[in-house]
């Protein structure tokens, strides 16, 4: 039996769809009332959809599907199995009707399309109206063409690094590297601010497109400054698109931080001010320990795991790859917290984590939710 029905949710009165990001539990999987089961965004929001209810959750998008508002994400059923109706998402006749009530001259585009549309000198006038554009639609209109190419006046390349990024994680991260002073800034790169720009006064070189080119002149060290806590995978994915470019991440280690000396932080590790890491600790390369948070002795931290502001991790604590743990967030001693899993703000951590498992924010986790 269907129980009920999981709607993309109108964000934005002005834009009738919106991307599925994440989906963040499996086809057939029981789920409480307040799971986290979606991330959706528009072009200027995003937000979390939570289970109406109790029930196992029947998949009917896909992570990357643009969807119309009302389009069907998923339905909650009685049984795991139980057969769905055959037609299970009404998202070409939604899509049609919202694109209906679009006047012919209404322009649907992401801010870093828009950006990157700008760069290349390309009238909006000349743009689709029948779809969401975005930087992959520009590129295959232009055929693949590139926004000018920014030169690293005054900065001596080996000296250097460069962040990408400009929102709130990125000015703390820059912040940091100044308070630091080993390393001179070159510029930011980020895709939703033009070039030219200046994010805490330091100028803006372009998007992820100038990588290569900054590259080219001799830039060989990044940070990333971007938090990713909406959808991790953005995150991974800018180490990737840097690393491919051939960059190197240096550890940050803010000096207001405590990092006792037995302790081992990796590559492209962040520790914010504040922040306690405690001796014997291991942080694995690209994980963050966030603004005052701490990490006891003989904690052992997976790479591109996110310990968040604030939170409390007692000592011989293991925590696996790409796991985030919420701001405010409590273990008890010893317990060990698998790969991907996502901890709520305030939650308390009494017993071993399983891989891939969500806990909400003020939960008490002793093996499974109460």
């Amino acid at each position: 039996m269907i129980k009920s029905e999981i709607l993309v949710p109108l964000l934005n009165a002005n834009e009738p769809e919106a991307r599925l990001v994440s989906i963040h539990a499996k086809d057939g999987q029981s789920v409480e009332k307040g799971a986290l089961l979606f991330t959706i965004e528009t072009t200027k929001a995003a937000a979390e959809v939570e289970s109406p209810e109790a029930g196992f959750l029947r998949l009917v998008a896909k992570e990357g599907d643009t969807l119309a508002v009302g389009d069907r994400l998923a339905y909650l059923t009685e049984t795991a199995d139980e057969p769905l109706p055959q037609a299970s998402n009404p998202s070409s006749s939604l899509i049609t009707h919202h694109s209906s009530l679009l006047a012919p001259s209404s322009l649907r585009i992401t801010t870093p399309a828009r950006l990157l549309a700008k760069n290349l000198g390309i009238d909006l006038a000349t743009l689709p109206t029948d779809r969401l554009v975005t930087e992959s639609v520009i590129r295959e209109l232009t055929g693949g063409a590139k926004a000018s190419m920014p030169m690293l006046d005054g900065v001596d390349p080996q000296k250097s690094i460069l962040v990408y990024g400009g929102g709130g994680h990125a000015k703390t991260i820059l912040s940091m590297i100044q308070a630091l002073g080993s390393y001179q800034i070159a510029g930011v790169v980020d895709d939703g601010i033009a070039a030219g720009e200046r994010v805490l006064g330091i100028p803006v070189l372009g998007g992820g497109d100038v990588i290569s080119a900054l590259a080219a002149q001799g830039l060989r060290l990044a940070a990333n400054g971007v938090g990713g806590i909406l959808d991790h995978r953005i995150r991974f994915k800018i180490f990737e698109l840097l690393e491919s470019a051939g960059f190197s991440f240096p550890a940050l280690v803010h000096p207001r931080a405590t990092v006792e000396p037995s302790a081992r932080v990796g590559e492209g590790t962040q520790v914010f001010a504040h922040a306690y890491v405690g001796s014997e600790t291991v942080l694995h390369p690209r994980c963050m320990v966030n603004t005052g948070a701490v990490v006891s002795h003989e904690c052992v931290i997976g790479s591109y795991s996110h310990i968040a502001p604030g939170a409390l991790l007692a000592g011989l604590v293991h925590v696996g790859e790409r796991t985030l743990v919420g701001m405010g967030a409590t273990t008890a001693i010893g317990v060990h917290i698998g790969s991907g899993v996502r901890i709520g703000n305030e939650a308390a951590i009494l017993a071993d984590v399983p891989d891939r498992t969500i806990i909400q924010a003020g939960k008490i986790w002793s093996g499974e939710l109460s």
